[in-house]
């Protein structure tokens, strides 16, 4: 079944028969045709799927004997290189770079030739990064920020350097120190220790569930397994009825902070998502949560440390609040 590929383009095909109804999304994962529901939603939006040679939207339930087809981007490296990124290095070794991400940038493009974000800066600048990591869209990114999220972001230089920073992040090995400006007081530090999971019917928005499974509001449901996720928030500054802090995750989960935050009724300024208050001192798509600070072992030994500055941005938000 290959009738519908376009030679002009076509990269590898990967076909699999389905034996069992069910979502597309589903079933492109349990096929092991993507690696998660976010990949294989962004497969499907890019038209990189096809069933009996259509494309077919993430909702749509394939049928038993339907031919799933996943057409692979003609160049391996989706990334394109782009010198106008202006990106700043906070630290560089043979093995890893720690860049200041700005907001609202992305980290990576979700379509090939997508220019813009994180990657395509640092591909014109460190081309070793495009193959460190086993995605190639995401190039050598240890980790991930969300687009309206600024501050220290790390990428590996080579794959050795890849596997063992993505290890340690796993293991708790990679210190982050998060500023966040949250709405309401927090008079001491609390530690938040409540699973994460992707809300049943939003694709955009995380929820948080107590430990036996329930979604804290019962009228919200949730898809997924949740993942456990605990968050230190200590107060640094208060202004007026607003609380700078200092948050540091032990896990990694999509949304933690902001979540995390919300749920004590402290929303982060700027994060509409998740209720948090306007700022009319941050962009579109900006809210007021920043990587400062991360310490780790490099992969040739020896402790580093990288700070990122405060972006003026955010120094203004907090500046104007009295």
């Amino acid at each position: 079944m290959t009738g519908f590929i376009d030679k002009s383009r076509a990269g590898r095909v990967t076909e699999s028969r389905v034996t069992e109804g069910e979502r597309l999304d589903l079933c492109l994962v349990r096929l092991g045709l993507a690696r998660s529901r976010r990949d294989a939603r962004e497969m499907i939006e890019r038209g990189a799927v096809r069933v009996n040679g259509r494309r077919w939207r993430k909702g749509d339930a394939v049928a038993a004997g339907d031919g799933v087809a996943v057409i692979a981007a003609p160049d391996a490296s989706a990334i394109a290189p782009d010198a106008d990124g202006g990106i700043s290095v906070l630290y560089e070794d043979a093995d890893l770079l720690v860049i200041a991400k700005p907001a609202p940038m992305a980290c990576y493009p979700l379509r090939p030739g997508e220019r813009g974000t994180v990657m395509n800066a640092i591909a014109a600048r460190f081309p070793e990064t495009l193959t460190a990591g086993p995605k190639p869209a995401e190039g050598g990114l240890i980790h991930r920020l969300d687009n309206g999220t600024s501050g220290a972001l790390m990428i590996a230089r080579t794959t050795d350097a890849y596997a063992t920073m993505r290890a340690a992040l796993k293991a708790g090995g990679i210190a982050r120190r998060y500023r966040a400006l949250a709405a309401g007081r927090i008079e001491r530090t609390i530690e938040i220790a409540a699973p994460i999971a992707h809300h049943a019917k939003n694709p955009r928005r995380m929820i948080m569930l107590d430990y036996d499974g329930r979604a804290r509001s019962r009228s919200v449901a949730y898809r997924s397994a949740p993942r456990p996720a605990i968050s230190v928030v200590t107060p640094l500054q208060r202004r007026g009825d607003f609380t700078l802090v200092e948050v540091t995750p032990a896990t990694g989960v999509r949304h933690q902070i902001r979540v995390h935050l919300a749920s004590l009724g402290c929303p982060i300024v700027g994060d509409a998502l998740y209720g948090g208050p306007e700022s009319r001192r941050l962009g579109a798509g900006r809210f007021w949560l920043h990587l400062a600070e991360l310490e780790f072992t490099a992969p040739a030994g020896g402790m580093a440390r990288a700070i990122a500055p405060t972006p003026a941005d955010l120094e203004a938000a907090l500046a104007a609040i009295e």
